[in-house]
């Protein structure tokens, strides 16, 4: 642990929610639900107002609406979301130069390596204030939260404990009397079924765990999850702000019109994808190493899985089964958006025969499910010839209703039109190069 506050922690507030408000002025001050708009949806974030009524993220939108019914219920455009996200990582590296994002609206930062005159709390304080105000005018008014503490551990325990739009600074001395009170589940990896061991072991709080020895915690939850729950409980974590680095990759991936939940289908893709990269990598003459996949869920959830061979491989089929296996790993049932498969650790030779003869792999029938041929989910940016810019309200029984409104105009009016009307478009981010 540092001697000094010196790491920080910045979290945008209900943020997929809260850029729909901004860009939607009749939604300002009202519950906005992003997710959970199908009948087995899964609720994304939900906005402060509709937290009131108990909503929460990863509720089914069944229950969701029965909490709020009176909510707007949208199904997100990551397009929004991921070019908000990049403005404030932009201003988060224009701070320091280590900085790790963790998702698109939260990241750590490391002010050790900032340009700042000394790390006391006042200068800590100060810098935080500031990069609020920072993040709150790119974005066109989104707030965030930030935490500032000796590790990553407390400063995210910090930033969570003044939202929405606030600041927690955790002077130097003071970790344990700010985390002994606190209930166990504040540690990173105690989940449901280890907060239940541990209760049933007599311990609730951090003070609790604080005072059981690091053998007995092995005993009762395994080596490296008790030593790692021992350290935490005394305030103790070294891990360093990691810069995003990209590695030099070879990639393919794909964004699909549905969402996908046929785990064949998405296999025959990956493989596809394998294939593709394998032969690209065989062009230029290079192999590599490691191998990932990147999966975007139904809800924009983002994830990626990598593995490193022991020597560089150009084989499509080989590059494939990682793939597949990594997969085999992912909870799916929500759906599939995005698959992509990429190598990196790339190098100018390739072990032949890595895995002994094998054979290539059974070619697998890609068909994808057809796309509906005019689509109108709720909060979708559309376009009309006459009236301009606005969103989807709703749609059914052949009719969809648009508010015309954007986020540089007051609310603006509603309209109906039939859904095959040919002066309403999607609207539909510039591909990026």
């Amino acid at each position: 642990m540092r001697s000094t506050a010196s790491i920080l922690h910045l979290d945008l507030d209900a943020f997929f929610a809260a850029v729909e408000q901004r860009d939607k002025p009749s939604l300002r001050g009202k519950p906005v639900i992003v997710g959970g708009t199908g009948g087995r949806g899964v609720v994304s974030t939900a906005s402060y107002e509709a937290r009131e009524f108990g909503v929460g993220s990863a509720m089914s939108g069944r229950e969701a609406r029965a909490r709020c019914p009176h909510a707007a219920f949208l199904s997100g455009r990551f397009h929004a979301y991921r070019d908000t996200s990049k403005r404030v990582m932009q201003v988060l590296r224009e701070l320091s130069p280590l900085v790790e994002p963790l998702s698109l609206d939260e990241a750590f930062v490391d002010l050790a390596a900032a340009d700042l005159p000394d790390l006391e709390v006042e200068t800590v304080t100060a810098t935080g204030a500031e990069l609020r105000r920072r993040v709150q005018e790119v974005t066109g008014g989104l707030t965030a939260t930030v935490g500032i503490a000796s590790s990553k551990f407390l400063a995210k325990v910090a930033s969570e404990l003044d939202k929405p739009d606030g600041m927690t600074v955790v002077a130097p001395g003071t970790e344990l009397d700010l985390l002994r009170p606190m209930k166990v589940k504040v540690i990173p990896g105690v989940g449901p079924a280890t907060a239940e061991r541990l209760r049933r072991a007599g311990i609730h709080t951090v003070a609790d765990l604080e005072a059981v020895a690091e053998g007995e915690l092995v005993r009762l939850l395994g080596q490296a999850q008790g030593h790692g729950l021992w350290q935490l409980a005394r305030a103790q974590d070294s891990r360093p702000v990691v810069a995003e680095r990209e590695a030099k990759s070879i990639s393919v991936e794909g964004t699909y019109d549905s969402d996908l939940t046929d785990r064949r289908l998405m296999e025959g893709l990956l493989s596809r994808q394998a294939r593709e990269v394998g032969a690209r990598m065989r062009k230029n003459g290079i192999s590599g190493r490691t191998v990932t996949i990147k999966v975007r869920l139904y809800d924009f959830t983002t994830l990626n899985r990598s593995s490193t061979l022991t020597s560089p491989t150009d084989d499509g089929a080989t590059i494939a089964r990682i793939a597949r296996s990594l997969l085999a790993d992912l909870d799916t049932t929500g759906g599939v958006r995005l698959l992509g498969v990429g190598v990196s650790g790339l190098a100018d030779w390739v072990q032949e025969d890595l895995f002994g003869e094998t054979a290539e792999d059974d070619e697998v029938e890609v068909v994808l499910p057809e796309p509906p041929r005019r689509t109108w989910p709720p909060g979708a940016d559309v376009v009309h010839d006459e009236m301009g810019a606005g969103w989807v309200w709703g749609s059914g029984s052949g009719v969809v209703t648009v508010r015309f409104e954007t986020a540089d105009t007051p609310p603006g009016p509603v309209r109906s039109f039939r859904v095959d009307d040919p002066a309403l478009h999607r609207w539909e981010p510039p591909a990026e190069e």
